[in-house]
């Protein structure tokens, strides 16, 4: 009894200290929109990140890439939105960040000259992203593309340590997916067509991504997307290359998939698509080099009927796949959305994902941002809710017919995992690209959390702020003895909400604060052997 009180005590204090919500920041607040952030880390520094956004600035009609640093972990961000390259009423979004081993930085991105719209470019800066090189082709083709992807070797014993790698989708015949390699640090590209690709009949490869291994081996993903409408992502393709991408191996789909490609994804009327997104286990330990890829899908099992975020991995290298797993943890089927899923392997071979998720709306039409993560290889998660806030999607003024943006991103350093997201709060003129530095060690994801069976769950209540009711809806994963009871901020019992048996399922009760002042209050579950605590928050 001591322990299960010390532990629920202990889940009061984090919080106070902002659990289940993390504490969250803009990490370069401005007045122009930023949408579909991505990030990357240095081979050799941990507390330095780069980050960039495609902006769209109404005003003026400039479509660019903003780039943001940190060289402490994300305690402090600079930067700026519009890369000052001379071009940059050119530039056309789709922002590609990596840094080199000796800080040299590369931002990739689209590109319109003349007649020629979407074709990939890079710039590159020496001295921390103030001054830039001219726009660098990166691929010898006039063709439009979609969709590129950049990584880097950072892989310190691997023969191709530090090579770039870029990837992208033929808009135009023949629909495939080409690659091109920097060997000078993003100064020059090789100028061959490298076709990864043919494509199988009635369909396009479209939204290919690119990641190294272990040994440096270099993996890319797409999706194989029917040509005609609704365009959905019906299976996955993936190439793989052991010598620093001159030769490949390939396969035009190694899994079967029922993607969410739309025109419209109701209730907001935005485009959505379910590209895939791959990282690979470089911790050193038992998963060592597998291999995973996840995409947002519907209307196919493991998947529900409402889009899910699901994963399937390799432990050979690619040669074989797992069936299907379901990352999110909500009931199957109960009509809430999860899209936009990226995914990080930290250095302890824990998979975190990313996604938004419409679980705790009512209504069904305001995300919130939520982590997935697994300690297992993906057998087993546990859901985070990131933040309490709400938005409600809508397309970006600039950005294409219902588009809001592509993807957001997550990342692990130094034991943390950062991820960032684009919201657009009640309240905000724009989109902005918002994080969160969450300490995977003190917070809890990686401790406490393991010791909560699957199933028992309290849920943020909401509203949240409230006044001066508010309902909290709880799950339990077997029958027996629940109470969940209001504590305020000093850790003062002010009720009992529920004390008794419950079955297995999930259950609500109302709070009713009319007697109470304004302030922060935690709600606390506990059953036989488990305990969970949530903030709420009382404004009259």
């Amino acid at each position: 009894m001591k322990k299960l009180i010390f532990v629920f005590l202990f889940l009061l204090v984090l919080s106070m200290q902002g659990y289940p919500q993390f504490p969250i920041y803009r990490i370069f607040p401005s007045s122009i929109n930023q949408i579909e952030p991505l990030v990357v880390k240095h081979p050799a520094n941990p507390q330095m990140l780069f980050a960039g956004s495609y902006t769209l600035n109404f005003s003026t009609l400039i479509r660019n890439e903003g780039c943001y640093l940190t060289t402490n972990g994300g305690v402090n961000w600079f930067g700026y939105d519009i890369i000052n390259d001379g071009f940059s009423t050119f530039h056309n979004g789709d922002p590609g960040p990596i840094i080199c081993p000796d800080g040299t930085l590369v931002m990739a991105h689209f590109q319109t000259f003349s007649a020629q719209s979407n074709r990939t470019y890079s710039n590159v800066s020496t001295n921390m992203g103030a001054n830039w090189t001219s726009p660098i082709q990166c691929f010898a083709t006039t063709n439009e593309q979609l969709k590129s992807s950049i990584t880097i070797d950072d892989v310190q014993s691997s023969s191709f340590y530090g090579r770039i790698y870029n990837v992208t989708s033929m808009v135009t015949n023949p629909f495939v997916v080409i690659f091109s390699k920097s060997t000078d640090k993003g100064a020059s590209w090789d100028a061959s067509l490298n076709q990864l690709n043919s494509s199988l009949p009635g369909r396009n490869s479209n939204g290919p991504c690119v990641t190294v291994g272990e040994n440096g081996q270099v993996y890319v993903a797409w999706a194989s997307s029917k040509n005609s409408s609704p365009f959905n992502e019906l299976g996955i393709g993936f190439a793989k290359s052991l010598n620093g991408g001159q030769s490949w191996t390939m396969s035009e789909s190694v899994y079967n998939c029922n993607g969410i490609f739309a025109s419209q994804l109701t209730p907001w009327g935005i485009r959505v698509n379910s590209y895939p997104v791959m990282d690979v286990d470089r911790s050193g330990g038992t998963r060592n080099g597998w291999i995973y890829i996840v995409t947002a899908e519907k209307n196919l099992s493991p998947a529900g009927s409402d889009p899910d975020v699901i994963l399937h991995k390799s432990s050979d290298g690619g040669s074989t796949w797992s069936e299907g797993i379901r990352v999110n943890q909500d009931p199957l089927n109960n009509g809430k959305i999860q899209y936009f899923p990226s995914v990080d392997v930290d250095d302890n071979g824990g998979i975190n994902i990313v996604y938004y998720d419409t679980r705790n709306t009512p209504t069904g039409d305001s995300v919130q941002v939520y982590i997935s993560r697994s300690q297992d290889g993906g057998n087993t998660w546990r859901d985070h809710l990131v933040t309490s806030p709400r938005f409600y999607p809508q397309p970006v003024s600039l950005g294409g017919a219902g588009n809001q943006g592509d993807n957001i991103a997550i990342i692990s350093s130094n034991g943390k995992v950062y991820p960032m997201w684009m919201a657009k709060y009640p309240g905000d003129p724009v989109y902005q690209i918002w994080s969160s530095n969450i300490d995977l060690n003190t917070i809890g994801i990686e401790n406490y959390e393991s010791s909560v069976p699957a199933g028992f769950e309290i849920m943020q209540n909401y509203p949240n702020p409230f006044n001066p009711s508010t309902t909290i809806k709880y799950k339990v994963n077997r029958s027996g003895v629940v109470t969940l009871k209001v504590y305020d901020i000093a850790g003062k019992e002010i009720t009992t909400l529920v004390n008794g048996v419950k079955n297995t399922g999930e259950h609500s009760v109302t709070f009713d604060g009319s007697n109470l002042s304004s302030g922060i209050y935690f709600c606390g579950m506990k059953s036989e052997n488990s305990v969970r605590a949530v903030k709420m928050i009382l404004i009259k």
